[in-house]
């Protein structure tokens, strides 16, 4: 049934979006949790429809932008599909059933899992919407706690916890990430980031075209380094090919060229960063002329860009996630704001500063400019002994951990808003050690290739249902904000605050039962938090907090106890919930500001430059340059071959989750699970455009392959191919329709979940040889 959901389903929203003013419409101020961009939304009802969604003009960050996936709210609210009452697997079949029956159904299966193979028997997964949710993101910190198990997985180690890892070496703490000043910046250098499509990654930067052209208009350029001449690099000043793989060998001759041609130049940081001779040194292998070939990067190339960086009276140095999944992940973080800080563009406005959020942010609170910094290894996965960072372990060890037997292998999972057998590594692996569970939990609003595997399903809200703040993403704003927007629309159907399924269930593994009310259990969190920051005070910060409760009543707490806020009566006009609901678009908090020294959080109060783990790792980094150098083209030994490419990934602006590909209005269009490959590679191989080919993984003894068609793009560096994540659509037992009728290819199955950054444990996505060969002629239409 090619497209007949697509295409029914996007004109009926089409005609929805154009439809006529109705007399009883009203206007809803909304933040959109789609993506890292966080635009504001005007979204129109009538009669408790949606009618249309644009961009709302009056939003004090996004200023009316909006993409495709703001319009999609509409189709997600109203999908069909979305789960909107609890599910219970009874003879392999998932049945709907009441919240009661659901909870008894954990009550009973749960606590004897965790009384006879003990706490760490239970894994727990979270994907990315956690982050997009207040609800999930404010509380499952407590479901975690409750379980009380070391397995703790998430999306992070699929995308950017090298990112995290490295600015917590350097800054004192794991969300302490300096993102560009694009508003001011003249000279934006970037690696392995598409913000054209992203708008921005752990950067919240709505319309980055918009931004990026005043950059230009202004007299600033953008440069793109990137195995793809991306949207990104397609509005740039100049794109240079890299490849993948190699971001930190370039970072690194970068610093050496710094060094070596005297152009360091610490600036206001001088007094507050420690180890540049450490650093000077730990480079020395690194020259230009050394690194080129490895790079495929000429080193007058690398040179100048260095120059043009240190000559920049306003520059910095970006990445995202293909400098993050890879082999060198942490390096290539690292080495980004090692750049940043030796040009002293970092903390500098124009460059790469730090953002000062309004609320929930660690690095605003407490004692400034010095701290415990950040801890990691403090345990380890039971089977591979991957180390934990920053709370988690690897996503990749979960299908290990599952299968592999005796003390502590884990037996149970929960996943939360999590589909890790579409976007780990390894997935066939995973999807069947699912199957080997006792027993399995999944909060989620999809019967999709993870949950299906569930024996409770716990539906989710629509984001349309919630009252919306975004926890996580000031933290990483181009600019300084607080926004607000409450729900738009009725809950439906009983349908349970996911703040409160999470409670729930950590009352269930603290072993209070499934009767446990979660409102009185939010009230007991609450007064111990109190108790702890306020002592005798307390009672009345309690009371100040007035009759709220859940997700905005702990917002309140945050907002008015930070570093804008009204100190419960002591900084009079300072923000409160109540004045930023108020607010129309929110309030806007002004441009970033140097914030160094107060934001360290080091121990030594000053920013760590030469941080041991990556200094070490460096030495690992150049043994890699002499091994491909032992190969007459200079790549590593199992790319030079015919039929063998590097694969990598990309990010489509309408594709940013998988559940993405069962939205009408963001499915149409021309199918995006192509493999791009350079017509010269595709003449080589034999393969016509459109033609299907079989990726299987090189080297690898076991068998992992897929089939997709190619699509000639001049855009790819000759000898690596794309293909984006998130797509496999065709396993039995789920219920997205839209998503199987054009199901695409499971990147994921190719890739090997034993390859990880070792500093941070993230997975490697980017640069792994495959062996292409031709299957047929079938084209997908």
């Amino acid at each position: 049934m090619p497209q007949a959901h697509i295409a029914d389903a996007t004109s009926a929203n089409t005609a929805a979006n154009t439809a006529a003013h109705t007399t009883d419409a009203t206007h809803h101020y909304r933040i959109c949790p789609l993506c890292e961009a966080c635009c504001g939304l005007d979204v129109e009802v009538s009669s408790g429809r949606i009618v249309r969604i644009k961009g709302a003009e009056q939003d004090v960050f996004s200023q009316g932008y909006i993409c495709p996936k703001g319009y999609a709210l509409k189709d997600l609210h109203e999908d069909p599909d979305r789960l909107r009452q609890p599910m219970v697997k009874r003879n392999g079949q998932h049945v709907p059933v009441s919240w009661e029956e659901a909870f008894e159904e954990i009550e009973r299966r749960l606590p004897p899992l965790l009384d006879e193979h003990g706490r760490d028997s239970v894994a727990i997964s979270l994907g990315n919407p956690n982050v997009h949710k207040m609800g999930l993101l404010l509380y499952t910190p407590r479901l975690i706690k409750a379980l009380g198990t070391k397995n703790v997985v998430s999306a992070s180690t699929l995308d950017q916890m090298p990112k995290q890892l490295s600015s917590g070496l350097m800054f004192g703490h794991w969300l302490s990430i300096p993102v560009p000043d694009i508003e001011r910046c003249d000279f934006l250098l970037m690696l392995g980031a598409n913000p054209m499509a992203s708008n921005g990654s752990l950067w919240t930067v709505p319309d980055f075209r918009g931004k990026a052209k005043a950059l230009r208009a202004r007299g600033g350029r953008l440069v793109v380094i990137d195995p793809r001449r991306t949207e990104t690099a397609e509005v740039a000043d100049a794109h240079h090919f890299i490849r993948p793989g190699t971001d930190a060998q370039l970072l690194a001759a970068m610093v050496h060229t710094l060094f070596d041609e005297q152009l360091v130049k610490l600036g206001a940081l001088t007094d507050w960063v420690n180890g540049v001779e450490e650093v000077r040194a730990a480079v020395a292998p690194f020259s230009p002329e050394a690194v080129a070939k490895h790079c495929a990067v000429p080193a007058a190339d690398i040179r100048q860009l260095a120059r043009d960086l240190a000559a920049a009276e306003r520059g910095c140095v970006y990445g995202r996630i293909g400098t993050c999944t890879q082999r060198f992940g942490t390096l290539a973080s690292w080495l980004i704001d090692v750049l940043n800080v030796l040009t002293g563009h970092l903390d500098q406005p124009g460059g790469a500063m730090f953002p000062r959020p309004a609320a929930f942010a660690a690095n605003t609170l407490g004692a400034a400019g010095k701290g415990r910094g950040v801890v990691m290894g403090r345990h380890a996965s039971r089977v591979s002994g991957a180390p934990e960072v920053y709370g988690e372990l690897p996503a990749t060890v979960l299908a290990e951990e599952i299968e592999t037997a005796g003390p502590g292998q884990v037996r149970a999972l929960i996943t939360v808003a999590s589909n890790p057998v579409l976007s780990a590594p390894g997935s066939t692996r995973l999807d069947a050690a699912l199957g080997q569970l006792d027993f399995m939990v999944s909060v989620d609003i999809y019967l999709n290739e993870t949950t299906r595997h569930a024996d409770v399903i716990l539906p989710g809200s629509s984001p349309l249902e919630d009252g919306h703040y975004d926890v996580a993403f000031p933290a990483l704003s181009h600019r300084n904000h607080a926004r607000y927007s409450p729900p738009v629309l009725a809950r439906t159907h009983g349908q349970m605050p996911e703040w409160q399924i999470l409670l729930k269930l950590g009352a269930i593994a603290r072993g209070l039962g499934a009767a446990a009310d979660p409102l009185a259990l939010d009230g007991e969190h609450l007064k111990a938090d109190l108790d702890k920051l306020a002592g005798a005070h307390a009672p009345a910060l309690l009371a100040a907090l007035g009759t709220q409760a859940g997700p905005e009543r702990w917002l309140d707490l945050a907002l008015r106890s930070g570093p804008y806020g009204d100190a419960f009566g002591r900084q009079p006009g300072g923000l409160t919930l109540a004045k930023v609901a108020a607010a129309p678009g929110g309030v806007d908090l002004g441009a970033l500001q140097p914030r160094v020294p107060e934001v360290l959080r080091t121990p030594s109060g000053r920013i760590e430059l030469a941080p041991a783990p990556c200094l070490a790792d460096l030495v690992l980094a150049a043994e890699a340059i002499n091994t491909a150098a032992r190969t007459a083209d200079h790549t590593a030994p199992d790319i030079a071959k015919p039929g063998r490419f590097s694969l990598i990934g990309r990010r489509e602006v309408r594709s940013n989750n998988s559940w993405m590909h069962n939205l009408p209005t963001l499915a149409k269009g021309p199918f995006r699970c192509t493999l791009l490959m350079h017509p010269s590679d595709a003449e080589k191989l034999g393969a016509a455009d459109g033609q299907v080919v079989r990726i299987r993984l090189a080297g690898h003894a076991e068998r992992r392959d897929i089939e997709v068609p190619v699509a000639f793009s001049e855009a790819m560096m000759p000898g690596v191919v794309s293909l984006p994540h998130g797509w496999g659509h065709n396993l039995p037992g789920t219920q997205m329709q839209v998503a199987a009728e054009r199901p695409g290819a499971n990147l994921n199955a190719v890739l090997d979940e034993a390859l990880r950054d070792p500093l941070s444990g993230n997975a490697v996505l980017s640069g792994v040889a495959v062996d292409i060969t031709v299957l047929g002629t079938a084209a997908v239409a």
